[in-house]
């Protein structure tokens, strides 16, 4: 039991990566009817946005500190980072130590930005284009941006440590009644999971219970009569596209002590939360979510040793496996809507 719940606990943290960007894809296909390969490439962003603040927050000089000494009695020069001059030791080392959560909030408007500029400067003259075309274009920025990462920070994975606090692991089996040390699991991938609920409810939310939400709603349901009505949708759209660009980025700085940031991990991941997007049914948010904690768990499972000494390589396979089953039976996927890429 205590290797069921590890696993589940594992496909949840998975789960939320894929939902998270499967999310920002279905947003854009359901809004603007893009096929965008270049979302993982959103993803890879944030995650180098949480290295530069580190780096940024890292940068230091040297001073003579009277407190230390060498063998002779001179005073010794130390390393102390710009912010600790600025705050403090105590503030300025708590931000340092905290630059993950605060490349977060960097990354919001840096994201918006990012995304705006790639929805008006290219994506916008491939609206009424083949999916394929789309593809196509969309593919090639990923690849663009890859290799100007790739470029910038090197081919290397960078490591981006999580906060002091949430360093080490948690015992879940405690919790739930279990003997101390059955179920350890990491303090960050637990945030990751919350985070990524939090997030997750915010867009439902936001979709749900806003009048600008209604109207993207409306507009994905028929934008013709929503335009009609003398509303800018396109305008909408394009701010819709931000928020995906947004969401994807946070997800990606969100993740760099889980996995460490390199320059293919935005294409790593685009592949299979394109699985995920298909399997919950294109243009369906609630399918994508469903969809990403789904395959998450079931990779998880198909993971372990005892599953795979009896299937050798099932965890790689396991996700294409079902999204084929799932589009035999149900071509549009889980909530997938008619008359969604079937023309």
């Amino acid at each position: 039991m205590d290797a069921i719940i590890l696993q589940i606990l594992n496909g949840l943290d998975k789960g939320s990566a894929y939902a998270l960007i499967a999310l920002g894809l279905t947003l854009i296909f359901g809004t603007l009817g893009v096929v965008n390969f270049a979302h993982g490439a959103l993803f890879m962003i944030g995650a180098f946005v949480a290295v530069s603040v580190q780096r940024l927050l890292g940068f230091s000089f040297e001073q003579i500190d009277p407190d230390k000494t060498d063998f002779l009695g001179n005073p010794l020069k130390v390393k102390m980072t710009y912010v600790e001059s600025w705050f403090g030791p105590e503030v300025g080392g708590a931000i340092v130590d905290w630059s993950v959560p605060v490349a977060v909030i960097v990354a919001i408007p840096v994201m918006l930005l990012v995304g705006f500029v790639m929805e008006r400067g290219l994506i916008k003259h491939f609206y009424k284009r083949p999916h394929a075309d789309q593809i196509l274009v969309t593919f090639g920025l990923a690849i663009v941006l890859q290799e100007l990462i790739k470029y910038f920070f090197g081919a290397n994975p960078i490591q981006t440590p999580a906060p002091s606090a949430f360093k080490g692991s948690f015992d879940f089996g405690v919790l739930i009644g279990f003997d101390p040390n059955a179920i350890i699991y990491p303090y960050w991938r637990l945030v990751y999971f919350a985070f990524a609920a939090v997030v997750l409810g915010g867009v439902f939310a936001f979709l749900r219970f806003t009048t600008f939400g209604m109207v993207v709603r409306a507009g994905m349901a028929d934008r013709e009569t929503v335009g009609l009505l003398g509303i800018n949708i396109d305008k909408r759209f394009t701010l819709m596209f931000g928020l995906a660009a947004a969401v994807a980025g946070i997800a990606g700085v969100m993740y760099t002590p889980i996995l460490s940031p390199n320059y293919h991990m935005g294409m790593d991941f685009l592949v299979l939360s394109f699985v995920v997007v298909v399997v919950g049914g294109m243009g369906s948010l609630p399918g994508a979510v469903a969809a990403g904690f789904l395959l998450g768990i079931l990779q998880s499972f198909a993971s372990m040793n005892e599953i795979k000494s009896i299937l050798p390589g099932i965890d790689q396979v396991i996700m294409y496996l079902v999204a084929i089953l799932i589009l035999l039976t149900r071509p549009r996927g889980l909530l997938g809507r008619a008359g969604v890429m079937e023309e």
